[in-house]
């Protein structure tokens, strides 16, 4: 019986050293594969060109710090350390259990095009808190001469992205911090619907947003029926009254997790357009037929200018 037991006890412990390493795995796993964009279907020549890699090598930087949200994540394009350009910035609000070090792959992409991508490990972002801090740092970090961003970050293009939880969080990002006022272009996948986010005490206010809003959803079923429905789509769309463009479209056979990358090359060169004046990438959304009516990888389009 001594034995038997014994026995036992060893199986125990080996599954519990199995279950711990898979826990680890999974939590070090990245959410976006570095050949994420080869998996997605492009219906449009704009979508296809943007969601294909940039012309910039990419570097990375990170800075510890003393929060929850535990490091500011910089990827950005490496000619910078040795150029005297400025660059615009896109900042990151992240999804539930997604921080920015599980989705390098997309930040990558986005530097790619030239962009300085700041990114964190928050884990609840809603309210646009650690994003306003990632800003806050790039933004000390060009005035500090010792800083390799030092005189490189262009503080007059300035966007931000986030997906899920992070969506909300892009609506009171540019609406209710203290920096609010410095962006120029918002992007937000899935975003978590008002019933819901209230229900989570994730509160946000659409009618306040007054720069360019550009915001997709899967159609499939969590999306569709749970976290980002078409009605709630477009209950935050009919509040946008003050936004000089505003644009929602639903990607066709996609759902919530797929929808982090899923609209990316319309993701950059909504950025492409707004912070960098390519007029080619403003041809997704503007223009006599804006691409991306017209794209059979999505539904429910809707585009409007004011």
């Amino acid at each position: 019986m001594g034995r038997f037991i014994k026995v036992i006890g060893i199986v125990l412990i080996i599954f519990f050293l199995l279950m711990a390493a898979l826990i680890f795995y999974l939590s070090r796993r990245p959410a976006v594969a570095a050949d994420y964009h080869e998996k997605i279907t492009s219906g449009g020549i704009i979508e296809e060109k943007y969601l294909a890699g940039g012309k910039y090598e990419v570097a990375y930087f990170e800075q510890s710090v003393l929060e929850n949200y535990k490091k500011y994540e910089v990827w950005y394009p490496s000619e910078l350390e040795t150029s005297e350009k400025r660059y615009p910035v896109v900042v990151i609000n992240n999804g539930t259990g997604i921080p920015a070090s599980k989705c390098k792959a997309l930040f990558e992409h986005l530097a790619s095009w030239g962009f300085i991508v700041i990114g964190n490990e928050e884990e609840n972002s809603w309210n646009g808190f650690a994003a306003d801090m990632s800003l806050n740092y790039l933004l000390k970090a060009n005035e500090n001469s010792e800083s390799i961003f030092f005189g490189h970050v262009d503080t007059d293009k300035i966007g931000v992205s986030g997906h899920s939880q992070g969506g909300v969080a892009v609506i009171n990002t540019i609406t209710a911090t203290r920096h609010a006022g410095k962006y120029q272009a918002a992007y937000a996948a899935s975003v978590t619907h008002e019933e819901l986010s209230f229900l989570l005490e994730w509160e946000y206010d659409a009618s306040e947003i007054t720069i360019p809003f550009f915001m997709t959803a899967g159609t499939k079923d969590m999306d569709a029926k749970t976290i980002s429905p078409l009605e709630g789509m477009n209950q935050i769309y009919d509040k946008i009254t003050g936004a000089p463009i505003k644009v929602m479209a639903r990607r066709t056979d996609a759902d919530h997790g797929e929808m982090l990358t899923g609209a990316n090359g319309y993701e950059t060169a909504w950025f492409m357009w707004l912070l960098q004046g390519d007029e080619e990438a403003g041809l997704a959304f503007g223009g006599a037929s804006p691409e991306i009516c017209n794209n059979s990888c999505y539904q429910d389009q809707r585009l409007d200018y004011n």
